[in-house]
């Protein structure tokens, strides 16, 4: 690749736009280079929320926002509840947020937090959802899981998306942390699972 010249850095440092339908939901978005999949929505995202349930009053979270299509989403469908995003990325919290208020989304916010560590200690929630990094190590993918286990009501529902490769992992510690595990759908790269707070 050739080196780029003064106007494509120009043109690099502007935010990219573009506009998707989840989930019935026409949602428009703002991003920039170094957030997670930023020119359009990845498919693991689109089958996780694809596979959920979501009541119209459930308290979501979203743990690994980006810059906001699940938790946006959530926000949408579930319009009585809540519904909060985090990220450990500074950037992403702040395109999450900015993406929210350009869709009128005012019943869900994102804040910095890495995994569940700096939400507020009281918040409970309905649904815990997360499309989970494959690069994240197993000691994190542990205090993910027992951590919305915590911040989860009785009957609550913990829903995730994984590259194929994690699949067996994290069916045997959904089913070591929660007690059970429902495999949602395995497609070609990704498998959305669900365990529930019983």
């Amino acid at each position: 690749m050739a080196a780029p010249d003064k106007d494509t850095l120009a043109r690099w440092r502007q935010d990219i736009r573009f506009q998707d339908t989840l989930l019935g939901q026409p949602l428009t978005f703002h991003t920039t280079w170094g957030i997670f999949s930023p020119e359009a929505i990845d498919d693991g995202t689109r089958l996780l929320l694809e596979h959920m349930e979501i009541p119209a009053d459930a308290d979501c979270l979203d743990i690994g926002c980006g810059y906001g299509p699940i938790g946006m989403t959530l926000a949408r469908l579930a319009p009585q509840g809540r519904t909060l995003m985090v990220d450990k990325d500074f950037m992403a919290v702040e395109y999450a947020n900015r993406n929210c208020a350009a869709n009128g989304i005012g019943n869900a916010r994102a804040m910095l937090s890495n995994g569940l560590q700096h939400i507020p200690a009281d918040a409970r929630f309905d649904l815990i959802v997360s499309n989970l990094p494959a690069k994240a190590s197993k000691e994190q993918h542990y205090l993910f899981l027992y951590d919305s286990l915590a911040r989860l009501k009785p009957g609550g529902r913990f829903y995730v998306v994984t590259i194929n490769g994690l699949r067996e992992f994290m069916a045997r510690t959904l089913k070591e942390v929660f007690g059970n595990y429902d495999k949602l759908k395995q497609g070609k790269v990704y498998t959305v699972a669900m365990a529930e707070k019983t």
